[in-house]
Parts: structure tokens; C-alpha cells; sequence
């Protein structure tokens, strides 16, 4: 296992080598899917909270397992299901026998990297349990305030095929992920070389090597602030967050915190390319993962089958691209 280091030795060229070792031990286990996992690692390093979506069998649990098992971190699920309650999340009082006090006892998201499994399964009521834990990064049950461990990521999924017994996400709740990622079917190379890897380690489970532990990640995050961003690039993102508002297939676009999530994730980007600054290519990689969920698009687009990432594909295409210097300011 790999000790903590100190902050100050994180610096962004650090961080850039640290996630590509992670990524290449999470590949081990998750194969023929590169760009899913380092989107989930942006979303992972820029402290915010990402929603897997797509098809049952495609390893969106298996990813998530992974990476808090390279990353170090304590994981744990929730299955979310029609009777879940929201003391089932946040934790409730009890009633201690030997005191005959109301002692809390904390739920499951108080966890570092918590499996949201399904969460478009549970009623309004419960999803709203997670609003103030993804927000605020802590959880108010009677009264009191409890913060969360650090760093706190909840990685979501849900299938976008089954309408009977789920429940919209509301609004409020898609704009709390940094980012929504797809993850699609492997190739047919890359699933058999799934199997051929199956076969060889004559086990269901690949074993991981742990490379970090929670403070290691914390400093990662840090150093993200170190990515230097022109003035430039600042006004791009806020004209892509702008056309998203203005265009004729939404009802409503983007919000700010959209704008926040592209800066985030750019600066992740820089540091997997081994920058220190960002550039316009950057912004254009997240940002269709980073504003595709937040769009509320006009009703007979359903029907076109037209989806807030074809939107914001469109937005990057009409945006006129920064010309911006070769290196840092």
C-alpha cells in the first residue's frame, strides 16, 4: 500500500501520474473501457458526484468497487427499492438499551464512495435524503448537523429502459452530479478478451492492488487547483453554458453550477494529459457529460428520441472555439 504523502508533494504533474496508475489498475478489472473510467476519475478528483447510466450487466458496480478498492477508500451500497426509507441512507436515532438514551446511528452514506444502486427505483421522498449529503457533504437528522467523511463521493447508477417501478429524478437532484457518463457495450475484441482474461485467473474476481489511501486522494483534489485557466477559456464556457438556455429544443438549461462542473472537470483533464493549464479541447471533452443531465428539453422531443447530450453536442459546434496560447499565462 502506498503511504499518504505530504500535500505540498502533490503537485499536478504528481496527480497526473497517481491516476494513471489507478486507471491502469481499475483497467485490470474493467476491461475495453479507458475513457469511461477516466471520466469517472475526473468526477472522482473534482470532488463531485457521478451518475452511471445505462443497460443492467455492463459494470457499473464492478467499476465502482474497483475504484474504491484501488483508490482505498471504504465503499458502500445501497439498493435502492420502492420501500426504501430515508433513515435507510442518512442513519436514525436508537433507542440504547443499557442508557435507555436515543443514541444515531449513521447510515450507509456516511462512507467515503457510496453505490447508489438503481437510484431512480426509490420514491422522490428518498432520493431527497441524498440532496443535502451530495450538496453539503453532511446530514441533518432531528435538529443536528453531522459532516461526512472526506472526501464523500456518491457514484449513481440507473437504467434508462425500465419506466415501471421508477421515479424520475427530480431537477434539483441531476444537477447535483458533477457528471452523467454512459458506459456502452465493449467491442468484440474487447469482450473476448473479457472472457480470455476470465479464464486465465480461474477466479470470478480480479484482486486489486490498493495504491492510496483517502489522503492521498484529498491531496489529489488539491492540486487540481494548481491548473492554471486563461481568461478566455473562462467566457467559452460560460457562451456554451449560455447557448444551452437559449436554444430552441430546451425548456431549461444549464444552471451555474453546470459552469462550475465543466471548470472542475477541464482542470481534471489538464491533469490527466500532464498540463498545468487548460485548453478549449479540454472543455469540449466534459462538457457533454458535464450539462447533457441538466437539460429539461421540450416534451415532443421524447418522441425524436433528441437528448440533452445531442444538445449540447450541437452547443459545442455553433460556440466559436478560443484561440489560446500554446502554454500556461
Amino acid at each position: 500500500m502506498t503511504e499518504a504523502m505530504t500535500s505540498p508533494a502533490w503537485t499536478p504533474m504528481v496527480t497526473g501520474r497517481r491516476a494513471h496508475e489507478v486507471l491502469d489498475e481499475v483497467s485490470r478489472a474493467v476491461v475495453g473501457k479507458r475513457d469511461v473510467l477516466e471520466m469517472v476519475l475526473l468526477g472522482i478528483l473534482s470532488g463531485g458526484h457521478v451518475l452511471l447510466e445505462d443497460l443492467p450487466g455492463l459494470g457499473k458496480t464492478l467499476m465502482a468497487r474497483s475504484f474504491a478498492q484501488v483508490l482505498g477508500l471504504e465503499l458502500r451500497r445501497v439498493q435502492f427499492t420502492p420501500d426504501l426509507l430515508p433513515s435507510d441512507v442518512t442513519g436514525a436515532p436508537v433507542l440504547d438499551p443499557r442508557t435507555s438514551d436515543l443514541v444515531f446511528r449513521p447510515g450507509p452514506v456516511f462512507t467515503n464512495l457510496l453505490l447508489a444502486d438503481e437510484i431512480n427505483r426509490t420514491p422522490p421522498r428518498t432520493q431527497a435524503a441524498l440532496l443535502e449529503a451530495m450538496a453539503e457533504r453532511q446530514v441533518t437528522v432531528d435538529g443536528v448537523s453531522r459532516p461526512l467523511p472526506e472526501p464523500f463521493t456518491v457514484l449513481a447508477t440507473d437504467n434508462p429502459i425500465e419506466f415501471e417501478g421508477t421515479y424520475p429524478l427530480p431537477e434539483a437532484q441531476l444537477d447535483r452530479f458533477v457528471m452523467r457518463v454512459k458506459i456502452g457495450y465493449l467491442s468484440a475484441r474487447d469482450e473476448a478478451l473479457m472472457l480470455r482474461r476470465r479464464l486465465d485467473r480461474k477466479a470470478p474476481e480480479v484482486p486489486l492492488r490498493r495504491i492510496g489511501v483517502p489522503p492521498d486522494l484529498l491531496a489529489m483534489m488539491r492540486s487540481l487547483e494548481d491548473i492554471e485557466v486563461d481568461d478566455d477559456l473562462l467566457d467559452y464556457v460560460v457562451r456554451i453554458v449560455a447557448a444551452t438556455r437559449e436554444h430552441a429544443h430546451t425548456v431549461v438549461g444549464a444552471s451555474p453550477r453546470g459552469a462550475l462542473a465543466i471548470l472542475a472537470l477541464s482542470r481534471g483533464a489538464a491533469v490527466l494529459a500532464s498540463r498545468s493549464f487548460v485548453t478549449p479541447d479540454d472543455v469540449k471533452n466534459v462538457a457533454v457529460p458535464a450539462l447533457g443531465h441538466r437539460l429539461v428539453l421540450r416534451p415532443e422531443l421524447w418522441v425524436r428520441k433528441v437528448s440533452g447530450d445531442d444538445v449540447v453536442a450541437e452547443v459545442l459546434e455553433t460556440v466559436a472555439t478560443p484561440a489560446t496560447r500554446p502554454g500556461p499565462p
